[in-house]
């Protein structure tokens, strides 16, 4: 199966982020997950107000709904795509522009006491030097939330037995080639359970627990399956991973 980008549609990477028409928003179960998983690492607001970072807001909605979960928190929304800052500061307070490379965070280092990264990893082409740059602001013992589509879910197992290329998987971004779904998304990179485990504490973090989420996008009739596969991470639709600056 093939769907054609619309014409006009921008063939470079960064022309592809930012064209309005790319999805920049990644379902709201993932985000309350991660934000309950947050706020039970930070504690209440009353012992301390934190600075939490959503490296990589997109239109701010991951940011907006984690918001009353993170009541007393400060959230600041960080991303590279001018159009999607444009846009997520129509939800939330605080929105910058910055970029993962070396450096290119506008904090200073050890200022933030937890970071958001949700639905990020999977689209750059550096991830190394974006979890060293994450780490780098994160104050020791500071929190990392990050989630990320999982390679190995229980509907690509079956798909790559069949033969057909995996959901969230991506081999162009003009077009859908050989995997289901109607939207190009721009996914570089994909990973399992065990790789993200290792690829995170490689960079400098203890993984303190690994959970899954459902994805917005698989139909209807499939949905109490998907929210069931959330018991085994290794399994799940997206994978919601907590871990700490060491």
């Amino acid at each position: 199966m093939t769907t054609a980008a619309p014409r006009g549609a921008p063939h470079g990477l960064r022309d592809f982020y930012e064209d309005p028409a790319v999805p920049v928003a990644s379902g709201t179960p993932r985000s309350l997950r991660q934000a309950r998983m947050l706020a039970a690492a930070l504690g209440p607001a009353a012992s301390g107000a934190r600075t939490v970072l959503d490296i990589g807001c997109g239109d701010g909605t991951a940011a907006a709904t984690a918001a009353p979960v993170l009541a007393g928190h400060r959230i600041v929304g960080v991303d590279w795509s001018q159009d999607a800052l444009a846009r997520a500061r129509t939800r939330i307070p605080y929105a910058v522009r910055g970029e993962l490379t070396d450096g290119g965070l506008p904090f200073r280092s050890a200022c933030a006491d937890a970071v958001l990264f949700s639905e990020v990893v999977e689209h750059l082409v550096d991830p190394d030097a974006a979890l060293d740059e994450i780490r780098r602001i994160l104050r020791p013992g500071g929190h990392l939330m990050l989630s990320t589509p999982n390679l190995a879910a229980w509907y690509n197992r079956a798909l790559l037995l069949a033969g057909v290329q995996p959901v969230f998987s991506e081999v162009s971004l003009r077009a859908i080639h050989g995997r289901p779904g109607k939207e190009v998304v721009g996914h570089l990179r994909l990973c399992t359970a065990r790789a993200l485990r290792e690829f995170v504490a490689a960079s400098g973090f203890e993984v303190v627990r690994l959970r899954g989420a459902p994805f917005h996008g698989v139909p209807r009739p499939l949905r109490p399956l998907d929210r069931l596969a959330c018991r085994i991470p290794s399994m799940a639709s997206i994978l919601l991973l907590h871990a700490r600056r060491t």
